[in-house]
């Protein structure tokens, strides 16, 4: 009975001391498993990240914010050909303004020229005009009063009153003697209309 019971009583720690001794060393190799898988997991995650960060446009939004600024910088170039036309537009008025400013300035600088040419002829045929009805009144004046009298009787009244008013008053009265009584008051009507024309002090 003794000799049974005995080998059982052994058997028992050095069970114990396997079971320990396998639990060590599983822990061990789940320790060292997990040490391991740890820098590569990392490793793997920061590749991942990485990769994202060089493919952005793999995702939505980025390819959505893509096609915003391309139509943005579209919109953008087409204003600036607009405001380029628009300037280049401004620029060909200008030079058409100042082509036309430059014409009309040499218009009116003709236009002066020939504004005082005109006067200048005008002043010389006033001065002819009145140099020749001076002569004439002088030819009138050293005729025979009837003579002048035929003459002044043919003539407008009013023409007829300004050589007249020239003439001295006594070849004036000899003419105006010998002119018909009608012609010789309307002539006198006229000079006396002249007369009243004249301002009085």
């Amino acid at each position: 009975m003794s000799t049974t019971k005995t080998p059982k009583r052994r058997l028992q720690p050095r069970s114990s001391t396997l079971l320990l001794i396998a639990g060590l060393m599983l822990t061990s190799a789940v320790i060292r498993i997990s040490l391991e898988a740890g820098p590569a997991f990392a490793k793997g995650t920061s590749d991942e990240a990485m990769q994202a960060e060089t493919q952005p446009e793999n995702t939505p939004g980025t390819r959505t914010s893509s096609a915003e600024f391309q139509h943005l910088l579209t919109l953008f170039q087409e204003r600036e050909r607009a405001l380029e036309m628009r300037e280049k537009e401004f620029e060909d008025r200008r030079i058409a303004l100042e082509i036309a400013d430059e014409a009309l300035e040499r218009k009116l600088a003709a236009l002066t020229e020939a504004e005082q040419k005109l006067r200048k002829t005008l002043a010389l045929a006033d001065v002819a005009a009145e140099d020749d009805l001076t002569r004439l009144t002088k030819v009138y004046e050293k005729m025979k009063p009837k003579e002048s009298a035929a003459l002044f009787e043919e003539m407008d009244s009013r023409f007829a009153a300004g050589f007249l008013a020239r003439m001295r008053p006594e070849a004036a009265a000899q003419i105006m003697a010998g002119l018909s009584p009608t012609v010789a008051y309307t002539i006198s009507v006229v000079l006396a209309g002249r007369n009243a024309s004249v301002p009085k002090n």
